[in-house]
Formats: C-alpha cells, sequence, structure tokens
C-alpha cells in the first residue's frame, strides 16, 4: 500500500515558492507543486488568474473569520474541499 505513496514523483511534492499581492500588500506563499497545480485549475474554472483567486479567497476568510493563523494550510484543505466536491478529478488522477 505505501508503495503507491512513497513511490510517487519527488517533483509532486517539492515546494514552490510563488510571489503575489494579496489586498495590495506583496507576499510570498510556499507550497508544494501538487497544491499549485490544484490551486491553479480552481482559478481558472472560476475564469480568473491565480493570483486573484487567492487575493479573492484571502479576503472573503478575513470578512468571514478574520486573519487566518495559517493561510498555507488553508489553501491546502481548499483544494481539499475542492476535489471533494469534484469526485470525477479524484477518478482522473
Amino acid at each position: 500500500m505505501c508503495r503507491m505513496f512513497a513511490g510517487q514523483d519527488p517533483d509532486r511534492y517539492a515546494l514552490e515558492t510563488r510571489r503575489m499581492r494579496l489586498n495590495g500588500q506583496s507576499t510570498s506563499i510556499r507550497l508544494e507543486k501538487s497544491f499549485w497545480r490544484i490551486i491553479d485549475e480552481i482559478a481558472a474554472s472560476e475564469g480568473i488568474t491565480t493570483p486573484a483567486f487567492v487575493s479573492k479567497l484571502h479576503s472573503e476568510v478575513l470578512m468571514l473569520h478574520g486573519e487566518p493563523q495559517n493561510f498555507t494550510s488553508l489553501l491546502r484543505c481548499t483544494c481539499l474541499v475542492y476535489l471533494e466536491n469534484c469526485p470525477t478529478l479524484l477518478a482522473a488522477e
């Protein structure tokens, strides 16, 4: 069973840092490439750029819950929620 997980391409979990603006402030966000791929897909499905999606998400979280303690964790969980609600995507992986 673990071979499926351990045998994956290391590039999938390599970290990638992207610089973008969140509500007008320049910042860097560091996530695994697999998460960036999903975030890029979410943004494209919304018809906006990835920085615009991430900034919009940050703004909405601020309004609902205040400043998130760990925004990168929120982004990872956003990917999970997206995958959980798109079962055809999980089957294609």
